[in-house]
């Protein structure tokens, strides 16, 4: 459940994790007891009803925007304390207006192979949210 490891990420980080509806999942105690994740109580959840809920909440934070469609790399991002890395759904990414409005915002992982369209999407976090924690501890 790539939820539950970016979850466990989120907590071995000390990030807050926000996830927006609609989920191609349910989170509830049963779900969460039968996939061993006895952490997740622990952790800082916020959810939202919808994108444009997400961003009414926080335009006003500093946002770096992941895809596999974007030009610059996340070598580049310039983490900040407090900054929203923002993922889109493994299945479709995030929306293509939305990349278009954030394009000097977005960026993505490198591939060295064109055998493969993109990485798992709790790879993708955990590439992107450690490289944040080593910005940030240097």
């Amino acid at each position: 459940m790539n939820t539950g490891n970016i979850g466990r990420l989120a907590l071995a980080t000390g990030s807050t994790l926000h996830l927006v509806k609609p989920y191609g999942f349910e989170i509830t105690d049963a779900r969460l007891k039968r996939a061993g994740l006895d952490y997740w109580k622990h952790i800082d959840l916020h959810e939202y009803d919808s994108l444009e809920a997400f961003f009414e909440a926080h335009s006003n934070k500093p946002m770096a925007f992941l895809s596999s469609h974007a030009e610059q790399r996340h070598y580049s991002i310039d983490f900040k304390e407090g900054m929203f890395l923002v993922f889109g759904k493994e299945s479709v990414g995030l929306p293509k207006d939305l990349l278009d409005q954030y394009q000097a915002q977005s960026f993505k992982i490198p591939l060295f192979s064109e055998h493969i369209r993109s990485l798992n999407l709790a790879n993708a976090v955990a590439v992107t949210i450690y490289e944040g924690v080593r910005h940030l501890d240097s």
